[in-house]
């Protein structure tokens, strides 16, 4: 049989890698014996399996303890993934034709729902920190002023932890939106552990979000693709949120999913919160390690950096002195057999979780430990890798499903751009469609895939090619 793809993964189990990147359970077979079990229970809905479209059962059981877990007046199961989760929210909250406020920095997947509620936007930019370079948090003053001077926004959406594990004063926004009678959505991807130690920041649910949507497969045990939509207020409409749920997900939903969720929430709730303590122990020891190498730097936070109330310490961002993240990235991965999350210009991001083991965060330290010692210092520019304001045209969806052309790269300046221009990971767009697109841009955009940044939206084998409105 010819299967690359059953080849490639058999590779990947028998390099036995170290994770430092998503999926939460780290590739261990620890909770139960999945192979007792799989293919047997990859069923569908016969008599006594419930239905996730209907819950009257099993599964109706099941998120209710999932929602007593999470401290949720709700849940419901997402099994495509924190992506289907925002545009189950979005369109729960929201009618076509409404004003959201977005964090600038969202995930591409709020942009996504953007487009398919055919909602108006109005964005709320992080702060830039010149002295790590790096985008921080939101400053609530700035969310309270838009509120203030535009009556027509219904919703503000935001990320909370950032990608780098950044937390902005999520209790003091929640007051403020709340304040002026609007709802708060948020992006909690990165931050379903948080409910479950109180080493970690507090969960958007605790804090006062209406809503709220979790990559349970990111820091907690479960599979890829497995989310979980958390409602923390009476401001949603429960009955029009099971509805929009139906209409964005699978009618043949994967019970391996629905089981991967209960079992990882199951286990949070007894050894799991306990394993998570231990290990943030062995982190916080690690990172202290880590700071001791000669040119390793681990961001920790910043206190002159009003917008950041809290850091997630499982995601440890750390650079080398006189080397590209990406290059460090790239190192690790190659002669170590260690994978991180993420790398951009200046870091690199592992992203830790309960089933990283003490063995993991050794070879981390000595592998960074050899990389200092070894390897030599390049000249790294000192950039502004700010968030450019792009000038926006027409409303992002209009631009999406307008009548289309691809053009050279080198001639797009000044048109109207009609896809999202994403480096990814982390997954943020840089350019929207319905934005124009300046020289400003033009040079990011080939500053970034000079430095092997991979850019999705861009066409043609070099990316040389853009697709703008005609």
């Amino acid at each position: 049989m010819n299967t690359p793809i059953l080849d490639r993964l058999k590779k990947l189990k028998r390099d036995n890698n170290i994770s430092f990147h998503t999926p939460g359970h780290k590739g261990k077979n620890t909770l139960i014996n999945w192979g007792d079990y799989i293919p047997h229970i990859d069923t569908t809905e016969i008599f006594g399996t419930d239905n996730l479209h209907d819950p009257k059962g099993i599964i109706k059981e099941s998120q209710e303890l999932a929602a007593k877990a999470f401290g949720a007046k709700e849940t419901l199961y997402s099994i495509n993934g924190t992506t289907g989760g925002i545009y189950i929210a979005l369109g729960t909250v929201t009618k076509p034709g409404d004003k959201v406020l977005i964090q600038r920095d969202s995930h591409r997947s709020i942009y996504n729902g953007i487009i398919l509620n055919r909602l108006n936007v109005e964005y709320i930019y992080p702060n830039y920190n010149e002295k790590y370079k790096i985008l921080t948090g939101i400053d609530p003053e700035a969310i309270e002023s838009k509120l203030k001077r535009d009556k027509d926004i219904k919703v503000v959406a935001l990320v909370y932890p950032n990608y780098y594990g950044i937390c902005s004063h999520i209790e003091k926004i929640a007051e403020i939106v709340h304040k002026y009678n609007r709802i708060l959505l948020v992006d909690e991807a990165h931050g379903s552990h948080f409910a479950f130690s109180d080493k970690l920041p507090i969960s958007a649910l605790k804090a006062g979000a209406d809503i709220t949507i979790q990559s349970t497969h990111k820091t907690l045990p479960s599979f890829t693709q497995t989310s979980m939509v958390h409602v923390g207020t009476d401001r949603v409409n429960i009955n029009k949120l099971k509805t929009i749920s139906s209409l964005y997900q699978s009618t043949s939903p994967s019970y391996l999913f629905m089981l991967s969720l209960e079992i990882a929430r199951a286990y949070m709730e007894g050894e799991g919160s306990l394993r998570l303590d231990k290990t943030i122990n062995i982190l916080c020891e690690s990172i202290k390690t880590l700071q001791n190498i000669e040119r390793v730097h681990v961001f920790t936070g910043d206190k002159e950096d009003k917008t950041i109330y809290d850091k997630d310490i499982t995601k440890i961002l750390f650079r080398l002195e006189g080397m590209a993240g990406t290059r460090v990235n790239e190192i690790l991965r190659e002669d170590y057999n260690i994978f991180l999350e993420m790398a951009d210009y200046y870091y690199a991001l592992a992203l830790v979780s309960l089933m990283n083991e003490k063995g993991d965060f050794k070879k981390l330290i000595r592998s960074m430990e050899n990389i200092a010692q070894k390897e030599p210092f390049t000249k790294i520019e000192d950039i502004n890798i700010n968030l450019i304001t792009p000038k926006n045209v027409l409303p992002i969806y209009e631009a999406f499903y307008s009548n289309k052309k691809i053009i050279d790269l080198n001639e797009s300046v000044g048109k109207v751009s009609a896809s999202f221009i994403t480096p990814y990971p982390p997954g943020i767009p840089i350019i929207c469609p319905g934005e124009e697109i300046t020289k400003e841009l033009e040079e990011q955009i080939r500053f970034l895939l000079g430095k092997n940044i991979e850019i999705i939206g861009l066409i043609g084998y070099n990316k040389e090619k853009i697709e703008v409105v005609d």
